[in-house]
């Protein structure tokens, strides 16, 4: 159990801002794994993966998840936790890209990872893109 929770620390610090290292994000996930972003219903797999999370930093170059509790049931990670940065780069949504604003970002989430053999097999990411936006102060827009 206890390794499962380093897997899963070790894979956050390959996601963050000016530290991202997609090749290695990627690499923790078997063959078949999978992340899905709960709130757009859009599975990622193999490079994509990497590619999204990319994206978000790209956005808020010092991104950082803070890991608020984290939880282990056999092979099910949960993870409470606050995505943290500052927009300074843009930011591709539904309607448009949306130019960098300076604005800090404090969005809650909660992440639950399925483990098999030392790889994730999914991650299922629950995050309000409406908080991220209402804090960039853009209300009526949607994340791409």
């Amino acid at each position: 159990m206890l390794d499962h929770e380093k897997l899963i620390r070790k894979l956050y610090t390959y996601g963050e801002g000016q530290g991202i290292d997609t090749q290695k994000f990627v690499s923790m996930f078997s063959d078949e794994g999978y992340m899905l972003d709960m709130a757009s219903g859009t599975k990622f797999r193999g490079k994509a993966i990497g590619d999204s999370i990319a994206r978000l930093a790209s956005a808020f170059p010092d991104l950082h998840r803070e890991l608020l509790s984290i939880y282990v049931a056999e092979n099910v990670v949960v993870v409470e936790l606050a995505v943290r940065g500052t927009h300074k780069g843009e930011m591709p949504l539904a309607s448009g890209t949306l130019a960098p604003t300076g604005k800090a970002i404090d969005v809650p989430c909660c992440d639950v990872f399925h483990v098999e053999s030392g790889k994730v097999s999914s991650f299922h990411c629950y995050n309000l893109p409406s908080a991220m936006l209402q804090q960039l102060g853009e209300k009526d827009m949607r994340l791409s």
